[in-house]
Parts: structure tokens; C-alpha cells; sequence
């Protein structure tokens, strides 16, 4: 079955007498069928075969932001005839959902493990917040994973909700994915967010991982600044979305963590990561984490690229036992 053939619309969350049915007809008519059985209308932007498999765009009305969200997702071989377990990553400051798609190489390992991979834009955009623009690391391109409570921003700014609950509702009611088996990765801003979804959701996710995340974002300068702006002055309220706080009080199930951090990442040297105190967070709580410090490696794509496989065989470990 050639799901290719339909550019857009959805092809997979039905039967296949159901899909023949309905698809061989017209687009509009699968988009009355989908309304009609509640499944959440998505546009595809963009598709191409990769690895055996589709890497695809969507984009679709967000309830949680209050505007249109693209997301990429890659479709593996498997996908076609079963369900697979589901991959989400969060990506750093600045990106969109093009950057780990085109930059990360990832297609080949999530083919291979058969492992659906969803990324998402970091953040909401186009809803004309006065100063949304102004700076690379508040507002557009750095929803830092959380739920604003502050003007203008709380209306909009709500990443964590629409990364936990909004989007896997999605993926769960559109694609062939494992409602059951999924976990969570992501970059800098992006790590951060994968370790805080994890940490605040014991059980909702098999593994984590991250590249360079910001580990403890109340001890930094970039997350002083996202914090103050999304989450008022009050500091007792940051705590809720700080890794190396959330780790000090975790009690759920065992969470296996992988974390790679480059040795030469000017970030590091800056002091906005501050792995050293999840590090030691996790150490006092006996949680597992693995850190890998990698010589010669900074903060960019290439470091990603050259650990990528590394991080989807440790959640392959996990989502596919």
C-alpha cells in the first residue's frame, strides 16, 4: 500500500478496506470521513521516501496554542502493516521542525528499529504577541516547554501541555502508533524539555535522552530570562520545569537516562547547561543516567549527527522489549 499516492491526506489510521474505500474516492471526501469520526484534520506540507519508509510534514490548528503547528514525522517500513512504538524530540532555540529532519540523520536507525519519530516546532507562531520577534532566545523559536501564566504570553505559550498531551493525542488518532510505547529526546532547549517531560510524567515515557540540554535552567541565564517572562518573578514556580529540580524529588518508576554533552560546546563554557548538577541530582536519587562527554564536540548539528544512532538504539531498548 502506497500511502505516498494521497500528498493530502491522512492514509493510515484506518482499516485498509476502510482506506481503500474512502481515499480512492477524493481528498474532501477523507476529510469529511475523519471529521466525522473525530480524528483531528491535518494538512501534509511536504513528503519524500527515505530509508524505505516517508519523512512528512504536517501542520494542523493547535487547541493548546491558538494557532497553526507544523510537525515532522518519519514513517518507518513497519508503519504499513503494524503499529510502532513512537519517538518524540523536542528541538533547541532558534529551530523549527526542519532542522532535525534535514540535519540529525536519524531516518536510517528509526527504519532499522522500526520507531516512529515525531518533531515539532519549539514553539507558537504568527500570534502577533507584541515582542515575540525581538529575541532569538524568548519567543519565537524558544517556547521553552512550558505553560506560560503570564501576559500576553499565557494564551499561547503552552509547549509543555501541547507536547504532552495535544500532539501524542494526534499522532495516536492519525498514525500507527503505540499509545503505550513511547519516549523522549531532544536538543539544548530541547533536552531540557525531554528531561522535564520525563521527570514530571513518571511511567508516560519507556527512556529519555538528550544532547547539551539546559539542565538546570533557574541557575542560567537563558532560563532566568524564559522563566521571569513565561512564568512571572515568583521562582518558586520555575521549579516545576527545572530537570535538576524535578530529578531531587523524583519518585516514579526506574528512568534510564542518556546524556551526551559536547566537550568543546561554548554553552558549556558559559554556564548555561550545568549538567554537573543534574548529575549529581540523579547520583543522591539513584537514578540511572549515563553521561558521555565527548571530546571535540560542540553545540551544533554535526555533534547530533555523529551520536544520533547511539541515542535511538537506547530507546529501541526500550520501546521495542
Amino acid at each position: 500500500m502506497n500511502t505516498d499516492l494521497f500528498p493530502s491526506s491522512i492514509c493510515y489510521p484506518f482499516h485498509r478496506s476502510l482506506y481503500l474505500k474512502v481515499c480512492n474516492k477524493c481528498n474532501k471526501l477523507l476529510g469529511c470521513f475523519l471529521a466525522r469520526r473525530g480524528a483531528m484534520a491535518l494538512t501534509q506540507v511536504s513528503s519524500s521516501k527515505c530509508c524505505g519508509g516517508y519523512q512528512k510534514v504536517f501542520e494542523h490548528d493547535s487547541t493548546e496554542l491558538k494557532c497553526k503547528m507544523k510537525f515532522a514525522i518519519y514513517l518507518p517500513p513497519k508503519a504499513e502493516s503494524a503499529k510502532c512504538p513512537v519517538l518524540y524530540w523536542l528541538s533547541g532555540l532558534t529551530c523549527t521542525e526542519q532542522n532535525f529532519i534535514t540535519k540529525a540523520g536519524s531516518q536510517q536507525a528509526a527504519s532499522e528499529h522500526g520507531i516512529i519519530i515525531v518533531a515539532p516546532d519549539t514553539s507558537p507562531r504568527g500570534c502577533s504577541i507584541e515582542g515575540e520577534d525581538e529575541s532569538w532566545d524568548f519567543g519565537t523559536g524558544a517556547g521553552f516547554y512550558v505553560d506560560a501564566t503570564q501576559d500576553p504570553w499565557k494564551t499561547n505559550y503552552r509547549m509543555y501541555s501541547y507536547v504532552t498531551e495535544e500532539l501524542p493525542r494526534l499522532i495516536n488518532s492519525n498514525f500507527p502508533a503505540d499509545p503505550e510505547k513511547m519516549s523522549i529526546s531532544g536538543h539544548s532547549m530541547g533536552g531540557h524539555g525531554a528531561l522535564i517531560c520525563a521527570l514530571k510524567n513518571p511511567g508516560k515515557y519507556k527512556a529519555v535522552s538528550a544532547f547539551a540540554p539546559i539542565c538546570n535552567p533557574i541557575q542560567c541565564a537563558w532560563g532566568q530570562k524564559a522563566f521571569s517572562g513565561y512564568l512571572g518573578p515568583e521562582k518558586s514556580t520555575w521549579e516545576a520545569y527545572d530537570s535538576t529540580v524535578l530529578a531531587a524529588s523524583y519518585s516514579g518508576p526506574e528512568l534510564d537516562i542518556l546524556i551526551d554533552q559536547g566537550r568543546d560546546d561554548q554553552f558549556l563554557s558559559a554556564s548555561q547547561l550545568l549538567p554537573d548538577n543534574l548529575i549529581a541530582a540523579c547520583s543522591e536519587k539513584k537514578i540511572p543516567v549515563v553521561f558521555r562527554l565527548q571530546q571535540g564536540y560542540d553545540h551544533s548539528y554535526y555533534f547530533i549527527f555523529s551520536f544520533i544512532n547511539d541515542h535511538i538504539k537506547h530507546h529501541a531498548k526500550y520501546l521495542n522489549a
